[in-house]
């Protein structure tokens, strides 16, 4: 009897853009945005017992709609919150070399922006719904 495991392919992640992304046109005009996130994990070190981070890069890549509505909302250093799935790729660099890629691409993407409270500081609680970006978004002219 074999046994069927279900497939899934979902990732989340939240972290800051460590560039600013890269806006790219497809032959048949459709927008597609490149960037790169860090998400950081907090471990203490055996020997000096200091906190310290210790990030993971991850490169994303967001199409059409959702890459059109990036343009004006996100920058380096800009922390966000990811929902998509990975993707592989697979191309032939200049020099002839097998490249291999692993990305995640973004069906959603929000904007974590902290919201200052009446002494000016920062909140970590607070995040902005009006920042959510979504593959699903239609232009709703209201």
């Amino acid at each position: 009897m074999a046994i069927r495991i279900p497939s899934q392919n979902q990732v989340i992640i939240t972290g800051r853009l460590t560039r600013d992304p890269e806006f790219r046109a497809t032959q048949k005009g459709t927008t597609v945005c490149f960037f790169d996130i860090a998400s950081n994990r907090r471990i203490k070190d055996p020997i000096s017992q200091e906190w310290k981070d210790d990030p993971t890069y991850v490169p994303m890549i967001a199409w059409g709609p959702i890459a059109d509505k990036c343009r004006d909302k996100i920058k380096k250093g800009t922390p966000v919150y990811i929902e998509g799935r990975l993707s592989n790729s697979e191309y032939t660099s200049k020099d002839g070399t097998k490249v291999k890629r692993l990305r995640v691409v973004v069906n959603k993407i929000q904007i974590l922006e902290a919201i200052k409270s009446d002494s000016q500081e920062p909140t970590n609680s607070s995040i902005s719904h009006d920042s959510i970006i979504n593959e699903e978004d239609e232009d709703i002219p209201f």
